[in-house]
């Protein structure tokens, strides 16, 4: 067995997404209750494994469309490297076995991963080939793995933080539309339905003004007065050159080097992208710990 083929087709570097299950912890600075990570991490295996059902579920959907993509065409699936019938019986073992942990970490994060794998399973076999719906969609998914974090933890999510991950997500999702039409009006082959439904000029206004908006938003929660008097520090104002640098960067690359057809790949490869989420982290981090300790 080649085991570096089930890799891809499992979409292992896409469990980066899932991290988002930890964000309630960490704004909360608990990192270091051991409870609370303990079932954070087995509601973020948990949706590795159901994000892997889904995934194979959209490659098998897609199989012909993928083949006429000039990346997707070297897929396990579209290359005819792993059969279809063995990805039906990883779909199963894998939702499986995901919805069983996620039942084991609360009933309310097995209804999350349900409704995730719903919604999801929706995209895979009609949504997504409707202009708006589809990004909406993905989006979704993205605030669902903050829900699922908050309710294997009991800690109680910020309005703030769903607001900028969905906006945030959306921002992400239409970049990849845009990839997806460039091709389109490159090669003249559609690799995916939905781009009748969008033109480059409404793609670019759509990224422009969520791009401003996840910004507004962003200096906005900063200098909340809720969440400066919950956290007991009004320094976190200092992280935001970091998110505007991050998303003109992200912009750079999308408009200038015409690559945003997958997001997780430029953090991976982008030094750059990659150093400015790490500084991020580390800063936000250290002002909540630091507020928390009486710093």
């Amino acid at each position: 067995m080649n085991l570096k083929l089930y890799i891809r087709l499992l979409r292992v570097k896409q469990y980066v997404k899932n991290l988002l299950v930890f964000a309630p912890i960490f704004f909360a600075a608990q990192f270091d209750n051991a409870a609370m990570l303990a079932r954070s991490v087995q509601a973020f295996v948990a949706f590795c494994l159901i994000a892997s059902a889904v995934y194979i579920l959209n490659d098998i959907l897609d199989i012909e469309e993928d083949r006429h993509h000039p990346v997707k065409r070297g897929r396990p699936l579209a290359s005819g490297a792993v059969s279809i019938a063995t990805a039906r019986v990883l779909i199963g073992v894998f939702a499986a076995v995901g919805l069983a942990l996620a039942f084991w970490v609360s009933a309310q994060v097995a209804g999350i991963a349900l409704l995730y794998m719903a919604l999801n399973a929706g995209y895979c076999l009609k949504l997504k080939h409707i202009a708006i719906v589809d990004i909406t969609i993905i989006a979704l998914g993205f605030v669902l793995r903050l829900f699922a974090g908050s309710a294997a933890t009991g800690v109680q999510l910020s309005m703030w933080i769903m607001v900028i991950t969905y906006l945030l997500a959306s921002f992400l999702a239409l970049s990849k539309r845009r990839d997806d039409l460039l091709i389109y009006l490159d090669s003249g082959k559609v690799t995916r339905k939905t781009v009748d439904g969008y033109s480059l000029e409404f793609l670019n206004a759509g990224m422009a003004a969520l791009a401003a908006v996840v910004i507004v938003a962003y200096i906005q929660y900063t200098g909340s007065a809720e969440v400066v008097a919950r956290i007991g520090s009004g320094n976190l104002y200092l992280t935001t050159p970091l998110v505007v640098v991050g998303i003109l960067r992200y912009m750079q690359t999308v408009f200038v080097k015409q690559d945003s057809g997958n997001p997780v790949r430029i953090l991976f490869k982008d030094k750059f992208v990659l150093a400015i989420v790490a500084t991020w982290v580390l800063l936000f981090g250290w002002i909540l710990y630091h507020a928390r300790l009486g710093g």
